[in-house]
């Protein structure tokens, strides 16, 4: 019962991020100001948190020193701030399915930096080793080939598009042009990378400040004041920051409460119940909820993205499949030690 659960959840919780793709990409396409979204995004998330950490840690809050405050002003400033700026950006230049799908690229880019920083093993002389970098391999081919290789269009099912973009003279979704679509690439991947950099930091700042959910709720707060000044600096028009009925508003507040808010809890009680690895397991269903979402709502989807999506999902798997048997092989040998240690 538990499995299930812990399955249901987790499927729902990867809906809301296939959603976010899709009513995001609307709003930068209706003329949003991929900056101005993002503070917004953060404000709302903050509106969220801050009353539920002060209810919950008011009593238990670990004590705040200015130097752990530096950390997390820095930590929010390349993995939410900044990644989330560069991600709204590349997603702006590309689709809702390309981003999707690099967003699979994040265990196997967290593994690589792990390896780079010394938090993490790499044995070539071993099968677990030679499919992790494997899985490395498979997860920029995949890149590669979202960047270079568009191919023919997937048919909407739905010929009366609730997202009304952009078209060409012969009524079809206006294709993204190739510079643009490179750039689009380029900087979701590069967001990727400071998200996975920021995961893999995550655990080193929690030694720093233990409180998960002041953790958050205080690089969350940074995030804010940061995104604000990008904001500004990006769009100085304030008559262009207002928010009507429309798209706009809808994207923010499911980013803001839906993404923000919940998904963070959601994801904290399936990592409780089935464990990190059962999660990152089921990142693909984020690109599949993205693709029927695209294909029924009119956002453009290639065969390229498909098969780049599909590529990367590869590696993903590989690189899971790897920690699994390396974590297998270890708990054997932590076994295997006591036993010999009673025969001597």
């Amino acid at each position: 019962m538990g499995n299930t659960s812990a399955f249901v959840v987790a499927f729902l919780l990867r809906a809301i991020y296939g959603g976010m793709q899709i009513v995001t990409k609307n709003a930068f396409d209706e003329g949003m100001n991929t900056a101005v979204f993002v503070f917004y995004r953060h404000l709302t998330g903050i509106l969220f948190l801050v009353p539920v950490a002060f209810v919950l840690e008011r009593k238990t809050a670990p004590q705040l020193s200015f130097k752990v405050s530096l950390k997390l002003f820095v930590h929010a400033l390349y993995g939410i701030s900044g990644a989330i700026n560069i991600y709204g950006l590349g997603l702006s230049y590309s689709s809702a399915t390309s981003s999707s799908a690099i967003f699979n690229l994040l265990p196997a880019v967290a593994f690589f930096l792990a390896v780079l920083l010394g938090l993490e093993t790499l044995n070539l002389k071993r099968i677990h080793g030679i499919a992790k970098v494997c899985g490395i391999l498979f997860s920029l081919a995949g890149v590669i080939v979202l960047a270079f290789y568009h191919g023919p269009e997937m048919k909407s099912f739905n010929h009366h598009h609730l997202f009304h973009h952009k078209s060409n003279f012969h009524g079809a979704v206006t294709a993204h042009p190739a510079r643009t679509w490179i750039i689009g690439i380029f900087l979701t991947t590069l967001s990727t990378t400071a998200w996975a950099l920021w995961t893999v930091l995550q655990g080193p700042m929690l030694q720093a400040y233990p409180s998960k959910l002041l953790n958050t709720t205080l690089q969350m707060i940074f995030a804010t004041i940061q995104s604000f000044f990008i904001a500004l600096a990006a769009e100085r028009d304030f008559a262009k920051w207002s928010l009507g009925l429309d798209a706009r508003l809808i994207a923010v507040l499911y980013s803001g409460i839906l993404v923000s808010g919940v998904a963070y809890y959601m994801q904290v009680w399936v990592i409780d119940k089935s464990g990190p690895v059962f999660l990152a397991m089921t990142m693909p269903v984020t690109l599949l909820v993205t693709i029927i979402l695209s294909v029924f709502l009119g956002e453009a989807v290639t065969l390229g993205s498909i098969l780049g999506g599909v590529i990367m999902v590869g590696g993903l798997y590989s690189v899971l499949w790897a920690k699994k048997s390396e974590h297998v092989d270890v708990m054997k040998q932590q076994m295997a030690a006591p036993a010999e240690t009673a025969q001597v």
